[in-house]
């Protein structure tokens, strides 16, 4: 009898495991992809007066697949503000070696083809690395991004709270 208990939980825990990982894998068939280089400059180039946000990972990796859920469920409530877009590490090699990609998922931020910059309290103050912890810390990021662009700042601080903040060591390659 304990047997038949263990096992049905087993399977109630793949079932509802299974179904998260499918309904997570979707999420970044709603979001628009960039495929080329070209793609991501007409991306950058083109995007005025918003918030440009890409997102550079693979579309099977578990904390992308996080992120993208993120994405897609604040993308309508910072429309007027942000346009997102994901883009394939393995697509574009030659922005993941200029924006010094070395850990997915890295979010990028651009504001009228510029770069911005957010002082997350960690040491590198250009991209995002991980998942954001909720919706809404995504949102005030692009809001606070937003705001002080069209205050014609480059940097910005992080309206993210420092235990939602993912924590990594950089490590420079032939210094």
């Amino acid at each position: 009898i304990l047997y038949k208990a263990e096992r049905k939980q087993w399977y109630q825990r793949r079932v509802r495991d299974t179904t998260q990982h499918q309904s997570l894998a979707s999420m970044s068939l709603f979001l628009t992809k960039l495929n080329t280089k070209r793609d991501v400059d007409e991306a950058i180039r083109d995007t005025l007066d918003k918030v440009l946000v890409l997102r550079f990972g693979r579309e099977n990796d578990p904390v992308c697949m996080q992120l993208d859920e993120i994405l897609y469920k604040a993308e309508r409530e910072v429309s007027k503000m942000a346009t997102i877009f994901i883009v394939d590490v393995d697509a574009v090699p030659i922005y993941i070696k200029y924006f010094d990609i070395s850990l997915i998922p890295a979010t990028l931020f651009f504001f009228n083809q510029h770069h911005m910059k957010v002082d997350f309290g960690t040491a590198d103050h250009t991209k995002w690395i991980g998942a954001f912890t909720t919706k809404q810390d995504f949102i005030d990021l692009v809001e606070v991004i937003y705001r002080g662009a069209l205050r014609g700042k480059l940097i910005v601080n992080s309206p993210i709270e420092q235990g939602h903040v993912p924590k990594y060591e950089l490590i420079y390659r032939g210094i």
